[in-house]
């Protein structure tokens, strides 16, 4: 995987250079990229594109009509970097090129992606107190996304980046469990 990281660091820095201070277009474009991954992703798309009968710009025909028919409308520095990533044999990075790009993205404006796994549903009302705890907690802003995991049994498992707040019964036990051993 770190391989792969290395690859996607310079599109995704170059894409976030071409986009500047506007924060708006840095999140469409990250929205559009995010979806321009998940198609990325299909295992027909890649065998299609590793296909050496197959020319780049028929991979990229068939990606940005596909993303035509889900409604996406393809920014054109997102149809540049698609070209790119196509043209150079890249698009399996594709989804770690997003992923770069909206951690930079996230990053120049102080915002952080926090991945919230909960055994129960979290509703809006809940929502919005966890998060206004886990920004005080963490000292910055959060979009944060919701995970339901039963495992955890109660309780709720926090990832801001590469940090973790583990609240969960599944955890406390786990800690009981290694006290009482040791």
């Amino acid at each position: 995987m770190a391989e792969i990281a290395t690859v996607a660091r310079p599109y995704a820095e170059a894409l976030f250079k071409s986009v500047g201070a506007d924060m708006g277009q840095g999140q469409a474009l990250a929205a559009q990229l995010a979806s321009l991954a998940t198609l990325a992703r299909s295992a027909e798309l890649q065998q299609f594109a590793d296909n050496p009968k197959v020319k780049p710009v028929q991979v990229f025909d068939i990606m940005a009509g596909v993303a035509l028919g889900q409604g996406l409308q393809v920014d054109p520095k997102a149809a540049n970097l698609l070209r790119a990533v196509i043209d150079n044999g890249r698009l399996a990075a594709l989804p770690e090129i997003a992923s770069q790009f909206n951690a930079l993205v996230n990053a120049s404006h102080g915002v952080s992606d926090a991945v919230i796994q909960s055994a129960f549903p979290i509703d809006a009302t809940q929502l919005a107190d966890v998060s206004a705890a886990l920004e005080r907690r963490f000292g910055r802003k959060l979009n944060p996304r919701v995970e339901i995991d039963p495992e955890l049994i109660g309780g709720i498992r926090v990832v801001v980046g590469d940090e973790v707040l583990d609240t969960s019964v599944r955890a406390r036990l786990e800690q009981m469990r290694t006290a009482l051993t040791a």
